[in-house]
């Protein structure tokens, strides 16, 4: 089918899916064994098939701008090297009837409680080795075991919190597990954003209610950390390892999302074998941590030496019961791809009963029969390293598949098998069901996998009503890693009939309470502050260069000494004029940028979205300038850098806006207000010397945007009085220092510890000083030796602000 003739042909089901052809032996979501669709998706695929192409397109635009504008974004890693990438939304939804769904409820709540059991045994008494369920030396080979964990009982009671379940659909049609995510599962954030851009793309089904909601998942589980929690010994906290890691979008926005602090390794201090956050108001208890990070990187001291991710001591802590940990540290040795050869016996030894729903068949070498069958069977077997935690399609590189290598050269497969069979598997070669995408011309069949979530409550474990799917970019079912170019569809459970909804628990803690905002971690309030600084220096940078660029249009011989100063005070800087956008420009917004993403979880979307597109729109012209594209001095580049600075004060009234006034916006605020203190003080020693060249005064001006206020309130031309009047001591022109001064007193003042017992910090009273000091002066007074001297002083305050805040 071809783009153009896309109208003509798509008038009805059989038009829609006329080439849709799953392979032989394959199961598929649409369409049954027989050719015939399944019920599920006729009322979908009535619809869909009915859309005019522009319609289609419009639709698929609406939920990819969404994503954009929301900021969605997966990283991908390569020879070294990370960078992030659009989130790859596949636009065709799967469906799951709630038959299907009932089954697969059922046999995952049955799987997730003996996984909670195998944890129990393996952390504690160890009846599965005794009673030979399990080898001991592949129980200690496994890297996920961790020894200083053995004996500690959960302060919750309870190993597992947060689960995930990779499953797959055979090609007789039956559900199979192809692994357990009980180390820190991740998806559960992506898969709320994926339903926003879906109802976007289809709001029909989510109007009548047609599609089962997920909001009550994360409510119920919300509810259930917060009852876990104490207030007297702190609240629930969200631990990413950080920005650079893959997750870190789904880290922010759940932590945003569900109202808990993001926190860092280095926000955490263990004091007297309790936990406790570093803020702005002093050490504070945390009772919850939602651990995202891998087990072994949480400690230093007692788990893996190398970390940079962890917090020293939090074994400790644990293993007194001074914090709950979501998931237990040592939790991910369920993840171990061994385990799946021995959790069918021990679920028969333990309850009696088989898998409701079998996983992959897995088969561990270190035992002589099964390494037997595994030799005999090499041609449909892929065997990797037993203690991966990997999923069997997310090829890890060191994978053999049909029983040969890729490199002829290491011998026969059996060889290696004998030799090193303690550390191998084989498992039957995945055959993933297929679920239709659209390629841009029509629906094709794609190999899929589900994530299913299950969150434990009060009441037991409850499942996310849908999840998400990955989906592989072609026919091959091994292919389909985000990694390796997949895309992630929605997953909507059919309500019947519609309108059912889960009911959303009430938290605990919350009920008629107003959650405290300042309670905030040192390290954000540092990079709030810097934030601030960053895109305030960024601005003044702009106004320089802009200025230097038109007077270089005028190439008057008067303006030159003028057009030498300014170029020198962007020199000192650190700014080349020689570059039409300097690199250092635009490594101030990426500085920013940075700042920003630190905080993704207390920055508003629409902010982070416009500094973005800033930072956007100064590369791009940057790369413009450096191919010739655009002229590289002038007239021109003063326009453009025009645009950047509409761009940057656009930023920033909507942080001055839109932001909600907690302690976090005081220190953006405070930064700010210094770094735009402290460019006027120097700006104004420079050009309002009585040494400065001609054109100085008028210089000052424009660069303080004060032109129209001088020209109003002054019936004369510049003069020195004058302009240090309006842009150093008066106190309503917002460009003003002593504006930016009375800001930055009124700000400290509400900082915490600002004053203690009638004493001042040494922070705030260095800003009284500073502001009181401006305050008594006189045009006549205030020469350029005592600006560069409250220059200076301003420095000092923004090194007591982070000795006091920030270390």
């Amino acid at each position: 089918m071809t783009t153009q003739d896309k109208p003509e042909r798509r008038g009805g089901l059989a038009a829609l899916i006329r080439d849709y052809s799953p392979a032989e032996n394959t199961a598929d979501e649409l369409v049954d064994p027989a050719g015939q669709m399944r019920p599920v998706w006729k009322d979908f695929i009535g619809q869909f098939g009915r859309l005019s192409g522009p319609d289609m397109e419009r639709r698929f635009h609406r939920a990819e701008q969404y994503l954009h504008d929301a900021g969605v974004y997966y990283r991908e890693y390569d020879h070294g090297f990370s960078r992030e990438r659009a989130w790859p939304l596949s636009h065709i939804p799967v469906l799951l009837s709630e038959e299907d769904w009932a089954g697969i409820s059922a046999a995952l709540v049955q799987r997730a409680n003996l996984l909670e059991a195998i944890l129990a045994d393996l952390y504690g008494p160890n009846h599965l080795v005794a009673d030979g369920h399990l080898p001991a030396a592949l129980v200690a080979a496994m890297p996920e075991w961790l020894r200083p964990m053995v004996g500690v009982t959960p302060r919750s009671g309870h190993y597992l919190h947060f689960i995930a379940f990779e499953i797959g659909r055979g090609p007789d049609g039956r559900w199979w597990v192809l692994g357990d995510r009980t180390q820190a599962p991740t998806g559960a954030g992506f898969a709320v954003e994926n339903r926003v851009a879906m109802s976007r793309m289809f709001p029909e089904y989510f109007a009548d209610r047609t599609v089962a909601k997920i909001g009550g998942f994360f409510s119920a589980f919300r509810s259930a950390l917060e009852y876990l929690s104490d207030a007297a010994e702190g609240g629930v906290g969200v631990l990413t390892p950080g920005m650079l890691n893959q997750g870190y979008f789904e880290h922010a926005y759940i932590a945003r999302y569900l109202g808990f602090m993001l926190l860092e390794g280095e926000d955490l201090v263990v004091r007297d074998g309790r936990v406790m956050v570093r803020t702005v108001n002093g050490l504070q208890p945390i009772s919850v941590i939602w651990r995202r990070i891998d087990s072994a990187w949480a400690d230093p001291l007692e788990l893996n030496e190398a970390s940079r991710l962890g917090t020293p001591g939090l074994a400790g802590a644990v293993r007194q019961g001074a914090v709950t940990m979501v998931n237990a540290l040592g939790s991910g040795v369920l993840e171990t791809r061994a385990m799946l050869a021995f959790i069918p016996r021990i679920c028969q030894a333990l309850t009696g009963e088989p898998l409701q729903m079998p996983n992959i068949a897995t088969w561990w070498c270190g035992q002589g029969a099964e390494r037997s069958h595994v030799q005999a069977n090499t041609d449909r077997m892929m065997i990797a390293s037993a203690l991966a935690t990997r999923l069997p399609f997310d090829s890890d590189g060191k994978t053999v598949l049909g029983g040969r290598f890729r490199d002829s050269a290491r011998g026969p497969i059996a060889d290696w098998i004998a030799a090193e069979g303690g550390n191998l598997v084989g498992q039957e070669v995945v055959r993933l069901s297929t679920t239709p995408a659209w390629d841009g011309a029509a629906l094709v069949p794609r190999p899929m996998s589900l994530r299913v979530f299950a969150a434990r409550t009060s009441k037991g474990w409850t499942l996310m009503p849908g999840g998400y799917a990955r989906v592989g970019r072609d026919r091959e079912s091994t292919a389909i890693s985000l990694q390796r170019g997949g895309s992630v569809a929605d997953v909507w459970l059919l309500a019947d009939p519609p309108g059912a909804q889960t009911a959303i628990a009430e938290a605990r803690s919350s009920l008629g309470a107003r959650p405290d905002l300042s309670l905030l971690p040192s390290r954000a309030a540092d990079n709030l502050y810097w934030l601030g600084r960053y895109v305030e220096r960024a601005e003044g940078t702009m106004r320089l260069l802009r200025a230097f660029h038109v007077r270089l249009a005028d190439n008057a011989a008067a303006d030159m000494p003028l057009q030498h100063a300014i170029a020198e005070a962007l020199t000192v800087a650190g700014v080349d004029v020689a570059e039409p956008v300097p690199g250092a420009l635009t490594d101030m917004l990426d500085a920013a940028v940075q700042s920003a993403a630190q905080v993704r979880d207390r920055f508003s979307v629409d902010g982070w979205l416009a500094l973005k597109e800033l930072q956007g729109a100064a590369l791009l012209l940057a790369e413009n300038h450096l191919s010739g594209e655009l002229p590289r001095s002038g007239d021109d580049i003063a326009r453009e850098i025009s645009g950047l600075l509409r761009q940057v004060t656009g930023f920033s009234g909507l942080v001055q806006d839109n932001m909600y006034r907690f302690t976090g916006w005081r220190f953006l605020s405070i930064g700010r207000a210094l770094e735009r203190s402290m460019d006027t003080c120097a700006m104004l020693a420079r050009f309002c010397d009585e040494a400065a060249p001609e054109g100085g005064l008028d210089l000052a001006v424009e660069l303080g945007d004060s032109g129209i206020t001088h020209r109003r309130r002054y019936t004369i031309a510049t003069n020195r009085q004058t302009v240090i009047d309006l842009l150093a001591l008066d106190g309503r022109n917002p460009r003003g220092l002593l504006y930016q001064l009375n800001r930055m007193r009124t700000l400290c003042e509400r900082l915490p510890g600002a004053e203690n017992h009638g004493r001042l910090a040494d922070f705030y009273r260095a800003v009284i000083r500073v502001q009181t000091d401006i305050e008594l002066q006189r045009p006549q007074t205030l020469d350029s030796q005592a600006l560069w001297k409250t220059r200076g002083e301003l420095m000092e305050v923004s090194n007591l602000l982070t000795q006091h805040f920030f270390r």
